[in-house]
Formats: structure tokens, C-alpha cells, sequence
């Protein structure tokens, strides 16, 4: 299996357009060791030829510009998204879909309550069905039994979708109480080797049902947003706690580096990192407390071969 990170960073991107914070303005100055990344979004292939894009960011069009593979050639027009995965129905996750107009008709795999809030509240199906067929919606049920869904076309992989706590968009009529299929993980399997991917950019809360699946998974690209439950305030750029956002700091009592530590199988990764996080920076000391631990962070254009 090819994985490749084609966006590392939280929504915004780093450095955020509009933020002055210690990372973004020191980035900008060059005083940080650190590097630039765009909004998060993976790609993966079992052939290195048909590749299953997991989230659209609005990143989209220079992520594939930075990697040749999805842009094999075959044809006078081309692309090699072979179909596209949708893990929520967040804005940095789904307007890429409109940078990708010209090649529609695309496959696009969600679960229901995703497509209804891209249907109604940012109705990016109903707006992209004037592109030559726009969106083809294939039902993603969520299943807390592994039953795994097939995408057309990919051989030697298969996709369980698992219901996860998160939060839904601003937009969505449920946003301050999420319901299953707002938000999903996804674990991908190769049936070549057995080896297994679990993905899942948005995490906020881990139950002993999941903390089996990611125990038992070979490489876990997981949530790093935050490093510190109160990370917006201390960096005096806002007020939400992480739990409001929907995502589990790294640091503290119950955090994703005391889950990530006990588990002995998986390469540890963390992704979907927010401008303000001090792991953006290399020779920060919440870095060297990660590398100490064994868990890496994103960056754009890393791979993984499982």
C-alpha cells in the first residue's frame, strides 16, 4: 500500500494567512526551524497508479501539482483520482471539490448525514452538478462490526468506516450535538500483505472498542491539532478548548501522547496540525518529547509503504 501526506496541516494551513501568532509570524521572519504545509489531505493506491483521495482540501490543486503520480498522463485530460473519500463535511475537507470541477464526474464516497449537510447547508453537490454529472454519492455506512465497503475499481484494498467523536461544522444543524456519521475513521487494508492503515484527522475521543482497532493497526495517522487543551487562548488567537473543537490535545492527563504510548505495534503519526501547535517546530521541546516517545509528525510530501 502507497501512502502519501498530501496536506499535513489543521485547517488554514501554516502559516495561516491571517495569523500573527509566536509560529506564524516567526515562520515568516525565518527565526523558526519549521516547515510550511497545506490543509490536510492523504492519497493512497495499492497500484501507484489509481489513487483514493481521502479528504478535498482547498490545498488541492498545488498538492497534486507536488506529486506526479496523481497526474499519470493517460490521457489529453487525465487525473489519477480514481475516487474520493470524505471523512467529514468540514470546509477544509470538502472545498477542494470545487477546484476539481473539471474533471468531473467524480466518485465520491460519504456517509449520509455528510452528504446531506454538502447537499443542504454547503450544498457542494447540488453546485457541482452542472460539471458534466458533478459528484456520484456512494453511501458510507458507518459499523462498529468491521464490515468493510468497496470502491469500485480499487483491487487489494478494503475500507472499514468507523464512527468517531469529533464535532460537526458550523453549518450543520447538529453542531453541538454530534450524531454517528458526522465524523469517521477509516482503517485501510492491504489483502496483499495484511498490513493496515487507521486514519483518522479528527479524533476527540478514543473508546476501548476503537483503542482495539488502532492497537492492532501497522501505521496510525491520527489527530495532532492541538498540543494543549487550552492552545487558542495561550497563543491569543481565540477561546475554544480543543474538546469544542473536536479534537484531543496531545499534552495532559488523558491526551493523545499518553493513548499513542502503550501501543507497541503501530507507526505513530500525527496529522491535521494546527498553526498554533509548538510540534510544528523541529527543535521545540514538545518535539523532542514526541521523537522521545517514538511519534512522528506529517509533513507535506512524506510517504509511508506498508
Amino acid at each position: 500500500m502507497h501512502i502519501q501526506i498530501l496536506g499535513s496541516a489543521a485547517g488554514g494551513g501554516f502559516p495561516q494567512w491571517n495569523c500573527n501568532c509566536a509560529n506564524c509570524d516567526g515562520f515568516r521572519k525565518g527565526t523558526l526551524n519549521a516547515q510550511a504545509r497545506t490543509q490536510s489531505s492523504i492519497a493512497v493506491s495499492a497500484d501507484g497508479e489509481r489513487w483514493v483521495l481521502f479528504n478535498a482540501s482547498p490545498d488541492i490543486r498545488a498538492q497534486l501539482a507536488a506529486f506526479a503520480p496523481m497526474q499519470p498522463a493517460r490521457a489529453v485530460r487525465d487525473t489519477g483520482i480514481h475516487a474520493i473519500v470524505l471523512m467529514d463535511s468540514q470546509i477544509d475537507h470538502t472545498t477542494g471539490l470545487l477546484m476539481l470541477r473539471e474533471g468531473c464526474p467524480h466518485q465520491v464516497y460519504c456517509t449520509a448525514r455528510v452528504h446531506k449537510d454538502l447537499s443542504q447547508s454547503f450544498p457542494i453537490f447540488t453546485m457541482l452538478s452542472h460539471w458534466n454529472g458533478g459528484l456520484t454519492h456512494h453511501p458510507i455506512a458507518v459499523d462498529q462490526f468491521l464490515n468493510p465497503f468497496e470502491i469500485a475499481g480499487i483491487d487489494d484494498l478494503e475500507f472499514i468506516a468507523l464512527p468517531i467523536l469529533s464535532s460537526a461544522p458550523p453549518y450543520s444543524p447538529h453542531r453541538l450535538d454530534p450524531h454517528p456519521g458526522d465524523n469517521i475513521a477509516v482503517l485501510i487494508r492491504d489483502t496483499r500483505t495484511g498490513k493496515s492503515l487507521f486514519y483518522a484527522p479528527g479524533l476527540r475521543d478514543i473508546d476501548a472498542a476503537l483503542t482495539q482497532v488502532m492497537a492492532e493497526a501497522d501505521c496510525l495517522l491520527v489527530d495532532g491539532t492541538l498540543w494543549r487543551e487550552d492552545e487558542m487562548a495561550f497563543m491569543g488567537v481565540g477561546d475554544k478548548l480543543g474538546v469544542h473543537m473536536g479534537h484531543l490535545p496531545q499534552s495532559g492527563d488523558g491526551g493523545m501522547i499518553q493513548f499513542l504510548e502503550p501501543l507497541t505495534k503501530p507507526r505513530k503519526i500525527l496529522i491535521h496540525i494546527n498553526n498554533t501547535n509548538p510540534i510544528l517546530i523541529e527543535d521545540s521541546p514538545e518535539r523532542a518529547v514526541l521523537d522521545a516517545k517514538g511519534i512522528e509528525v506529517a509533513f507535506d510530501g512524506m510517504q509511508v509503504q506498508l
